[in-house]
């Protein structure tokens, strides 16, 4: 086993009762009354993988399936997608921005399967914003316009000014937001913003900030530069999106102030780009790495996500940008960030945090019982976890409201009982 916080493997049995971890031991364990005895064969068994900063509704859809008239398409394909994310190993995500409530809750009521979400609903964006696709002759909402289609959806909210900022964050705690997020610069796939924009004032940042606290739990932020970084975490933001474009002093403050830095491994061809937003990226080629070796030299706390959207066959990409964060950190050190860590993150929303009942990303006595067996030890050889269909041995997920536990796929969901040996 790997427990998620250790830095070796050990050996042991492992008794799931319902949905949860019953005991953990390395002797054996007397079965229950009509449980399932499962032998995992020497593999490795750990806790499910978790994405930080994760899309459902976006990854499984291109930008035009989320502006047709009928967003069926969207939900259909986002209905897809939730499926093949555990299957690829990872059981818990957190959502950066789109209309995932009903998802969630479809998910956890066990109508459809899919991973826990963590929802932040609509990314809250400036006008000429990175959440604000409405075209340029669209008039603005301030002017007496109405909302974009994307708004509409509830993919994205522009809110200009303090008061619009607050009721912007208020709307998605109302529809039951676990964290917040804001865009505090200039993006990637959106066409009016340049990448090196700074976006809302701090005053508008400390607001958010004040109203999410007020909720008791926190606000992370879409941003690349150093400059919109520090107003960010001079108002009280503690998850920095990306951060690809700081420099080396921006990193350590980051540590410095107790935020986390939720990156992702890009390398090109990630995501298909148009031309324009291509020549965005030029200087943060490569640039994940840097920043990731900075955040190893401070002890900053780093969190593991992918951002993949608007291009359905590259989502299964989610595995191998994991296995680029070895590059800088060790395996374990890697792994350790996919689940537990991640997960420190998540508990951070408190109140507010869905499965606050028990922990995530640990194997330990009380904790959910999600988990993944892997054909071969991840410690030693990560690639492994970039091929999930030949190397994830048996992948379910458990639901809060069924009798179904995190490997019921080697049972059928006959028993409510396991024993792993």
């Amino acid at each position: 086993m790997f427990d998620g916080t250790s830095n070796e493997l050990h050996e042991g049995n492992l008794l799931i009762i319902g949905s949860k971890i019953k005991q953990i031991s390395s002797a054996p364990i007397t079965p229950p009354a009509q449980a399932t005895v499962i032998d995992a064969g020497g593999r490795v068994l750990m806790p499910g993988l978790t994405d930080a900063h994760w899309h459902m509704t976006m990854a499984g859809s291109t930008l035009q399936d989320l502006d047709a008239a009928d967003s069926g398409l969207m939900y259909a394909n986002a209905v897809a997608e939730a499926r093949a994310t555990p299957l690829r190993g990872f059981t818990t995500v957190r959502d950066m921005a789109g209309p995932t409530f009903g998802l969630k809750a479809a998910i956890d009521a066990g109508t459809i399967p899919g991973p826990q979400v963590y929802p932040s609903g609509a990314l809250i964006s400036q006008t000429a914003g990175h959440g604000d696709f409405a075209p340029p002759y669209a008039v603005p909402k301030i002017l007496g316009g109405h909302a974009s289609h994307d708004e509409e959806l509830g993919a994205f909210t522009v809110a200009d000014g303090v008061p619009e900022v607050v009721g912007a964050v208020r709307e998605e705690l109302k529809k039951g937001a676990s964290q917040i997020k804001l865009a505090a610069s200039g993006g990637v796939i959106s066409d009016f913003d340049p990448i090196d924009s700074i976006q809302f004032s701090p005053e508008e940042l400390r607001a958010a900030v004040q109203a999410v606290s007020d909720w008791g739990t926190y606000v992370a932020v879409h941003v690349y530069s150093s400059t919109a970084i520090r107003r960010s975490l001079d108002a009280g933001v503690k998850s920095i999106e990306h951060g690809h474009l700081a420099d080396e002093a921006t990193i350590k403050l980051i540590g410095e102030r107790d935020a986390w830095l939720s990156t992702q491994a890009f390398e090109p061809g990630d995501e298909p780009l148009s031309p324009a937003n291509k020549a965005k990226t030029q200087n943060m080629i490569g640039a994940w790495k840097r920043i990731l070796t900075w955040a190893k030299k401070y002890n900053v706390k780093v969190a593991f996500g992918t951002d993949l959207l608007f291009d359905p066959a590259g989502a299964a990409r989610e595995n191998l940008m994991l296995t680029r964060f070895a590059q800088v950190y060790s395996n374990i050190e890697t792994l350790k960030i996919a689940t537990s860590q991640n997960c420190e993150l998540f508990a951070m929303s408190g109140q507010r945090n869905p499965y606050k009942e028990a922990k995530l990303g640990v194997l330990q006595d009380g904790a959910w019982a999600d988990m993944i067996l892997v054909n071969g030890d991840p410690t030693k050889n990560i690639n492994l976890i970039a091929d999930p269909g030949h190397n994830l041995v048996q992948r379910a997920r458990r639901t809060r409201r069924k009798t179904l536990c995190a490997l019921c796929a080697l049972c059928g969901g006959r028993s409510r009982n396991h024993i792993l040996a």
